[in-house]
């Protein structure tokens, strides 16, 4: 694999699967982001620290991600950066992939990655950039549509999952989890290709082990962001978050046929309830 050795913070990301994941047109793509998080449920918690949402096609996958996203729409102007980290599709690597691009151009706008973030992360062993792992991956660019409608165009600290342990993406998150002025955003689908009702079985049990925090619960087949989803949930757990199913749906629910279903579920990980009315962070 080709790297890009250095980070340039003028380098701009254009993105890969606009008017095929989702509408490549701002207006129409605002719009549909607009009714997922519309219809997304509501949730009666403090609004969460780290989500998981799936990253999928907006037709199949956009009513979830609605749900996971939607929380954070009070938050606009309070957020100063969003940790981005999903698998890796495309490209076969060792460790965790960074941007070397500075900017990451979408049709709802344009996001800077938070340079100093990524500075932090570099230091890391097993972390290295990767121009190639970026540039036709999926599974961070589908989330900014809602993170733009929902926090504005937030910092963005984007990473890829290659060949990992847990404990690695345990350390990185830990390293950028900051305090209030930090969320997370973990990018996955759950069960990928089974029946219906097998896909339901299998994405419940995901469920139950996010809801658990017991990352050695998730197997491969429950989540192409495995990886990901278990360094997550070590740090949630060191971190006393608690995590909440919100969505929890399949294909097969949404816009597919129900013999070939890939699962998607909306995960929220909120901070113990305050105990006056909780508020954005300053």
């Amino acid at each position: 694999m080709k790297n890009h050795p250095v980070f340039n913070p003028q380098a701009v990301r254009e993105p890969a699967v606009a008017g095929m994941f989702y509408p490549g047109q701002r207006h129409a793509l605002e719009q549909e982001v607009q009714q997922h998080l519309n219809a997304g449920v509501e949730v009666s918690a403090p609004a969460p620290k780290a989500v998981i949402a799936p990253h999928a096609g907006y037709l199949y996958s956009g009513p979830i991600a609605g749900s996971a996203f939607k929380p954070w729409r009070a938050w606009r102007g309070k957020i100063q950066r969003v940790v981005l980290i999903g698998p890796s599709h495309h490209c076969y690597f060792q460790g965790l992939a960074l941007s070397p691009h500075g900017q990451w151009d979408t049709p709802a706008g344009r996001f800077t990655v938070d340079a100093a973030a990524i500075e932090q992360l570099a230091r890391l062993p097993g972390v290295h950039f990767s121009a190639e792992a970026h540039r036709e991956e999926h599974a961070l660019e589908v989330e900014l549509a809602f993170l733009h409608a929902t926090l504005g165009p937030v910092p963005i600290v984007p990473i890829l999952t290659g060949e990992v342990d847990d404990d690695t993406v345990a350390e990185a998150l830990g390293t950028v989890w900051g305090g209030p002025e930090t969320l997370i955003v973990v990018s996955s689908d759950l069960s990928h290709y089974y029946d219906y009702r097998t896909a339901q079985k299998l994405d419940r049990a995901t469920a139950d082990a996010i809801e658990d925090l017991a990352p050695g619960e998730i197997h491969p087949p429950q989540a192409c962001g495995r990886l990901a989803i278990q360094g997550l949930l070590q740090v949630a757990a060191d971190q006393k978050l608690t995590p909440l199913t919100v969505d929890l749906r399949n294909s097969g629910d949404t816009a597919g046929r129900k013999d070939r279903v890939v699962g998607y579920g909306a995960f929220a990980f909120c901070p113990p309830p305050p105990t006056n009315h909780p508020t954005p962070p300053a």
